[in-house]
């Protein structure tokens, strides 16, 4: 029996074999308990190389998931997920946060239930406001940041080169945290980093910007965390105004004295 997929035009003929002969399969051993299947990994995003394989979400009925497991070979990884796993969003932190990216700007090649494994697959890489608030200040992204770039900071000032080249790279993971929160986005896993913000621009941060930043912090130029800092401290004043708050500012401004270490250098 065909199934009605929407296959990206980037696909190979050969990768769009094997996701129709993978589709027809599941459609024939679990008929309407096959709710959708989305691709993801390196080709869902046009990036595949010749060492890429394809990776496909199954998703089912909790009843029909029940007694599926993942499916590996050469050309496909066959990922399943029950309706309820789809639609569960795993919280910051825990490792169910960790697949949420796997969803982001992902192909959604067939969907049965009008719509809501594509909102399912949506959510999964969007923050909502309280979210974002969460990851920016109860779970200290932005303070972690502004830490370790401070211990940086400190570090160049007291003659202290490895140390300080320790800190600004143990920075960076934290300041994406902060920008991608900021703009209610997963942030996207390394290897994708300089593709999603290409293809998928942040407001306020181009692409070649914001990437020079990161190379620069970590080489451990203390002057590409004072620009940095530059332009995180306006962020938060507009995001807070986004959200009706001034959290993230006075997270920034509680800092007081030690915040003039930020300010630029002569030279």
């Amino acid at each position: 029996m065909t199934v009605d997929l929407e296959l990206p035009d980037w696909l190979t003929p050969a990768q769009g074999d094997v996701i129709v002969s993978l589709a027809e399969r599941n459609d024939a051993a679990h008929g309407d308990d096959l709710l959708g299947l989305v691709l993801s990994g390196s080709a869902a995003r046009d990036v595949a190389t010749e060492h890429s394989d394809l990776d496909v979400i199954v998703v089912l009925t909790d009843e029909a998931a029940a007694g599926r497991s993942t499916a590996k070979s050469r050309e496909v990884d066959e990922i399943v997920d029950s309706w309820s796993e789809l639609q569960a969003v795993g919280a910051f932190g825990t490792e169910d946060w960790w697949y949420r990216w796997s969803y982001a700007w992902t192909p959604v090649l067939l969907d049965r239930t009008g719509g809501e494994v594509t909102r399912a697959v949506l959510r999964q890489a969007t923050l909502s406001p309280a979210e974002a608030d969460g990851i920016l200040i109860d779970h200290d992204r932005l303070d972690g940041w502004l830490n370790f770039a401070y211990r940086a900071l400190k570090g160049d000032r007291d003659g202290r080169p490895l140390e300080t080249r320790l800190d600004a790279a143990e920075s960076v993971p934290w300041l994406l945290d902060v920008v991608f929160a900021m703009a209610g986005r997963v942030r996207p896993y390394n290897k994708y980093l300089p593709w999603e913000l290409r293809t998928h621009p942040l407001d306020g941060w181009a692409a070649d910007d914001l990437l020079g930043l990161v190379e620069r912090t970590l080489e451990g130029d203390v002057g590409a965390i004072r620009e940095t800092f530059a332009r995180v401290r306006p962020a938060c004043s507009s995001y807070d105004a986004s959200r009706g708050h001034t959290r993230t500012t006075d997270m920034v401004e509680g800092w007081g004295e030690e915040l003039r270490i930020f300010e630029p250098r002569a030279g």
